[in-house]
């Protein structure tokens, strides 16, 4: 397959998504002591256009590297980023792809992507828990990290009314917090 340069790239996302596209971005800088190249692309897509947005990272790269999903608590909404790398094992050649999608807190659902990057299925698993973000048709919903009497619909990452701020134990030689 052909190696698209990162704006070839950026162009590709537009032509495949047209309007769910809402902007790309390149960054190059130099790194280490032999000052390598260092390209990293952030796109930002609607939600609407999320799932074809993957299908097309697949398309530029066969088994795109999925390291983690990001999320940010951002008052009404909560920001997804998804850490790609294409091109790894080419020497100097890989680009670290962020793809970023808004979800308004009254919707906060995606459509799985574990049919097309089965290792998804971690990170999918860690935002319903962390973040309350439904991934709809996950094949394993199970949460990985809260215990058992931590209820549904506490999510610890949240900033809002449904973070775990009743379920914190304090530290010995420490106060709660407004106790100071």
């Amino acid at each position: 397959m052909e190696k698209l340069s990162p704006q070839q790239i950026i162009d590709s996302f537009k032509k495949a998504l047209g309007d769910g596209m809402i902007d790309g971005k390149i960054y190059e800088r130099e790194v280490a002591v032999k000052k390598n190249r260092y390209r990293s692309l952030w796109i930002n897509v609607k939600k609407e256009a999320f799932r074809d947005a993957v299908e097309h990272i697949c398309r530029i790269q066969k088994h795109p590297h999925l390291a983690i999903i990001s999320s940010s608590d951002l008052g009404d909404n909560v920001e997804l980023i998804y850490h790609f790398t294409i091109y790894y094992g080419n020497h100097l050649e890989e680009i670290s792809l962020g793809l970023r999608v808004t979800l308004p807190k009254k919707d906060l659902t995606i459509p799985t992507i574990t049919d097309l990057i089965p290792g998804a299925i971690f990170t999918e698993r860690e935002t319903q828990e962390m973040m309350g973000v439904k991934v709809t048709d996950i094949p394993d919903g199970r949460r990985l990290f809260l215990a058992g009497d931590i209820p549904e619909g506490v999510y610890p990452w949240r900033k809002d009314e449904t973070g775990p701020e009743k379920y914190l134990r304090v530290l010995p030689g420490r106060k709660p917090k407004g106790k100071e």
